[in-house]
This record gives structure tokens, sequence and C-alpha cells, in this order.
């Protein structure tokens, strides 16, 4: 089954997109600080990258962004709504402008591929069982994976699942999309197809990405923008040929690592 093909893109209408503006945000665990005052750009409507060594905390962030973890200090602003400060109310609207690709795609096992992608729109309320229905076989067959509306998730493939999870992010037409670590563990050949999801997700939606990573051939090519978190804090936030011309001693070594297949994150939990 083919999927969309990795290509840069700049799209205008992604301007209007909003953005999100990380401000001193820090996080601990157990009396570990994992975050420790980390301060960064979001850029709306455009590719922006995560990326650290295993234990920076890039999962973290990306999970305090989306709601699933409260910052202990700091701001968080999407829009001109501060999360910190979002209601339980707020939140439920904000996740309707919001898709996220996890890991491992966190499908339910129980439900078909199109009953996965239909969720959000049952769940947010957002459109009748026919419109639903309607809008995941058109996801499904933009992403290759045309009627298999009643397949169960059991009889999928690594790289197709990773699909239905984008199909399932992308369906409630959302402002920003965010992957967590989505070619961990996977080889190049899937790598490759996980970029082109990144792709299709900026094109279709012309919105915000946010890819936690430690892939520097995605982040060199897709990226508009990238971070490099160190020591619970943001080394270097800019753009992608900048992070290879950085006079900073820790990018230098974290690409050097990168380049000996040190700094890789295969097997170990995403903080």
């Amino acid at each position: 089954m083919g999927a969309p093909k990795a290509k840069r893109l700049s799209l205008s209408k992604a301007a209007s997109a909003p953005g999100l503006v990380v401000r001193g945000v820090e996080k601990s665990f157990g009396g570990a600080k994992v975050l420790k005052g980390v301060s960064l750009d979001i850029l709306p409507g455009k590719v922006n990258f995560i990326i650290g060594r295993s234990g920076e905390g890039k999962s973290v962030l990306l999970k305090i962004m989306t709601g699933l973890y409260q910052a202990d200090a700091g701001s968080i602003t999407y829009g001109d709504l501060d999360l910190g400060k979002a209601s339980p109310r707020d939140w439920r609207r904000i996740r309707q402008k919001m898709g996220l690709l996890f890991q491992d795609g966190a499908l339910f096992d129980s439900m078909s591929l199109g009953q996965n992608v239909c969720f959000p729109l049952w769940f947010h309320r957002l459109a009748s069982k026919a419109e639903a229905r309607a809008k995941a076989e058109e996801l499904l067959r933009e992403l290759g994976l045309e009627g298999s509306y009643d397949v169960q998730v059991s009889e999928l493939s690594t790289g197709e699942r990773k699909r239905v999870a984008l199909a399932r992010a992308l369906v409630v037409e959302p402002e920003v999309v965010f992957f967590d670590e989505p070619t961990t563990g996977l080889d190049p050949l899937l790598s490759n197809q996980v970029d082109d999801l990144i792709v299709h997700a900026h094109e279709r939606t012309g919105g915000t990405v946010v890819v936690v990573s430690h892939d520097m051939t995605a982040t060199l090519t897709l990226a508009d923008r990238v971070t490099l978190l160190h020591e619970g804090v943001a080394i270097y936030s800019g753009p992608p040929d900048g992070l290879l011309a950085a006079d900073n001693e820790e990018a230098r070594l974290f690409l050097s690592a990168v380049e000996l297949g040190e700094a890789g994150t295969e097997g170990a939990p995403a903080i």
C-alpha cells in the first residue's frame, strides 16, 4: 500500500495556524528534575523538531504541551491561552484542535481501523456516525489504506499502524499535530515512510507540526526549526543548518554521538 512521498513544503496558509510559546518550564518525577527551565518557541505553521539524548525530557515536554502532564513551574501559551491555567473544559476544546501520534500508535485493538479513526469525532461529538465514517474512509484512502475500514488492528504491519494512527490524529482537522518519537525502533525503510507521514500531516492541515525525535536525517531534511535539549534546558533553538554550525560544545558532542550511533533511543523509555 503506497503512502505519500516526503518533500519539503512551504505553505502560505499555515501562517494563520497557532504556535506555542514555552517559558521556563520545569518538571520533576520522584525528586529527579527532568526539565529545569525550558524555553522555546514552536513556530506557527511550521515543522518543529525537538531533539536530544535519551532521558533529556523531550517526550515529557510534549506531554506537558498536550495536557497529559502538568508543569511544576513555567508557562506554555497556545495562541492567547495559558495552558497551565486551562480548565478541564478548556482542555476539551483545545484537544479538538490537536492531533497526537504516539510512539507505538496507541490504537484500540478492540476496534477496527475505521473505528479507531472515528473515535475522536465520536468522543468530541463533532460528527454523526455517517459523517465520521465518510471522513475516516477519506483519510484511510489518502494514506494508502483504501477499503480497510473494517480491517482489524491485529492484521496491520508496523507501518500501517503508523498510518492509521496519523489518520486518527488528522480526522479532527487539527491546528497542531504532535509526533512522539515516531521512528524509534524502525528500520530505515519504515523511518522513511514515517517521514512521509510527517510531510503529509503538514501538507494536509497547513498547520503546526511538532516532532520529538532523535532522527537527525529527518530533522535536517524536514524541520523548519530545531530545539536541542540538554540537561533539562534548551541549548539551541533555530534553523537546522544553524545547529550544524552552532558554536556550542554540547551541540557538537550530540551531533558527533549521532554520527557514531550513540545518541539514539531505540529500546529506551521515552521521556
